[in-house]
């Protein structure tokens, strides 16, 4: 297994959500150089590879905070109550590791696979591979009977039997604009239409786009765990990840006072001197220190002793739906508990 370089953290600017403004239009000739490199990466990938078992991709077409690894749990849930054995591939964004390497928690920590691999594998097995092809081949060889995508919708070398797409009802498609002009990565028509379905998070209608694709939406939330404890707290939150305001925006629906919130860029590297101001500034106000799980995983395991993190997971409105949906891939296990179970 190779190092691979990161990617340069960022954090989604304002100007992406605005339907307007001046610096959109502005960086509008880069996006078009965005979108036909996108377009020449798919027409120059060649043939998909076919994995030897079902593969289910759970992707976005925004950079950022849609709510993608959620979902993926979700999944491997839901696959595990059937006694299916789903495994997650991830590309391990902001790990040095290419793999394909099985998470190992205890012996592998952010700086080598990237914090959503170590949130995943904290729940379900778990494989970090820039190649996605050869992550889901040596999840197959490890006994894996579903592989479930990270991301992984603009990644045109392995075939995917379901491609779900995750949307937050509140945030939609920013102001419509590629990147850098705006959040998407890809134009939302081509996006579409290699999606099955849309996961759809959150309050709000679906983007009109969306509405008429004809694709089926299965709606959700993303709810707090064990939310109570914050209920009335005095808070310092902090958070890099691509949407900050929103976890601040989650951490106040708690009932938390938040005495001061710091956004950082996604997957930053938090150094000693911004835990201690950020220490001493909890310590003049009486709070404590709150942030996301993905940014918690991040830090030094001393440093997290003093510092809580507010958890999220997927509520479907209606489970059995979405159920029915990752099982349409899976037709000879719908009704038994699994490959292994239904041989025996």
């Amino acid at each position: 297994m190779r190092p691979a370089p990161s990617s340069v953290p960022m954090r989604a600017p304002e100007f992406w959500a605005a339907p307007s403004g001046i610096a959109a239009r502005l960086l509008a000739p880069l996006a078009v150089g965005w979108g036909a490199a996108a377009r020449w990466r798919h027409r120059a990938a060649g043939a998909a590879e076919r994995a030897s078992v079902p593969v289910v991709c759970v992707g976005n077409l925004v950079v950022g905070g849609a709510g993608k690894t959620p979902v993926a749990l979700s999944l491997a849930a839901l696959a595990a109550s059937r006694g299916i054995a789903a495994h997650v591939v991830t590309r391990g964004y902001g790990g040095r590791l290419a793999g394909p390497l099985r998470v190992d928690p205890l012996r592998h920590d952010a700086a080598l696979v990237g914090d959503e691999a170590l949130l995943i594998a904290a729940a379900a097995p778990c494989w970090v591979a820039r190649d996605r092809s050869a992550g889901a081949r040596a999840a197959a060889a490890a006994g894996a009977e579903l592989v479930l995508l990270d991301d992984g919708h603009q990644y045109p070398h392995i075939a995917k039997d379901l491609s779900l797409l995750v949307i937050d009802a509140a945030y939609g498609f920013g102001n419509g604009r590629l990147i850098p002009a705006g959040p998407l990565r890809q134009p939302v028509a081509a996006g579409l239409a290699r999606a099955d379905a849309i996961a759809l998070l959150g309050d709000g209608d679906p983007p009109a786009a969306v509405r008429s694709s004809g694709r089926p939406i299965l709606r959700g939330h993303l709810r707090p765990l064990a939310a109570s404890r914050f209920a009335g707290a005095r808070v310092v939150a902090f958070a890099g990840i691509g949407r900050p305001a929103k976890f601040f925006a989650s951490l106040t629906a708690t009932g938390a006072d938040i005495v001061a919130a710091h956004a950082f860029p996604d997957h930053h590297r938090y150094r000693a001197r911004d835990l201690a101001r950020l220490r001493r500034e909890a310590a003049a106000a009486g709070a404590r220190l709150v942030t996301t799980a993905k940014d918690r995983v991040r830090l030094p395991a001393a440093a997290r002793l003093d510092i809580d993190a507010l958890d999220v997971a997927v509520e479907w409105d209606d489970p059995a739906a979405t159920l029915r949906l990752l099982l349409r891939v899976l037709p000879e296990l719908s009704v038994g508990h699994g490959r292994r179970a239904a041989r025996g």
